[in-house]
């Protein structure tokens, strides 16, 4: 009997029964993109006229609408990016197939000790992988890194703007309701400030299909053994308008 996980079982093999090119293939999308988990975000700059249609991705949740976003005579690809590493890897493979090849997410996160303020700036080196989707694109490991282009170009762009931040390790985790206080604790040891859901799925899926990707996230909610604190980190417009112009210089530098 084989008692190895399923998901230790890598299949190093780069056609799958069903791959992303066989669905999309009309289209030619930016070269750049900015994934934006910023829904609400998303929502104002349709309203005011500042996003363009370019396609739906199609789900049971609907149309996933893809956007043209036009800044200094270029247009970048603006989505928002999902929610958990399954959907927003999807996604990315979607986009990737459309034909974009670099990418600035920029999004939120659980900040993991009281230190930081809310809507601190992190900008993201790696990810402890403690989700499944990453396992599918790279052998078994504990951690995964974003690109190091991305990453110099998110700290030149903050850098320019005089903005402190930290780099940092993530924890990105499937399971909202199963962080506890002693995982919580080797995540720290290990050397991550943050939490989220997506960060190592994009990391694995960006290096499986040799694009250029790298996130940036604020400080949100507060994740510690004394009481989870919402902080009121969602309502944060500002905050979340100033990561998404930063995401878009930082994809326009790569």
């Amino acid at each position: 009997m084989n008692v190895i996980a399923p998901i230790l079982e890598f299949d190093p093999d780069r056609s799958a029964i069903l791959n992303p090119d066989m669905i999309h293939t009309d289209l030619n999308a930016p070269l750049k993109a900015v994934p934006c988990f910023f829904y609400e975000l998303m929502q104002e700059l349709w309203n005011k006229g500042e996003l363009k249609l370019f396609t739906h991705l199609k789900s049971e949740l609907g149309n996933l609408p893809l956007y043209l976003y036009q800044i200094r005579d270029q247009e970048i690809l603006v989505y928002q990016a999902g929610l958990g590493a399954p959907l927003s890897a999807g996604m990315l493979e979607e986009v990737i197939a459309l034909g974009s090849r670099q990418f600035i997410v920029c999004g939120g996160c659980g900040v993991l000790d009281d230190h930081v303020d809310v809507g601190h700036p992190f900008i993201l080196t790696g990810a402890v992988r403690d989700e499944g989707v990453s396992y599918h694109y790279l052998p078994a490991s504990r951690e995964v890194n974003a690109h190091p282009s991305a990453v110099k170009a998110l700290q030149d762009v903050l850098a320019s703007h005089h903005i402190s931040y930290n780099l940092s390790k993530t924890w990105t985790t499937d399971a909202i309701y199963r962080e506890t206080t002693a995982r919580r604790a080797r995540r720290l040891e290990e050397g991550c400030e943050v939490v989220e859901m997506e960060a190592a799925a994009f990391f694995a899926v960006a290096q499986f299909r040799q694009v250029v990707l790298g996130q940036i996230v604020y400080g949100g909610d507060l994740v510690k053994p004394e009481g989870w604190d919402k902080r009121n980190w969602s309502s944060r417009s500002d905050t979340r308008r100033l990561l998404f112009d930063l995401a878009v210089e930082a994809v326009l530098r790569i």
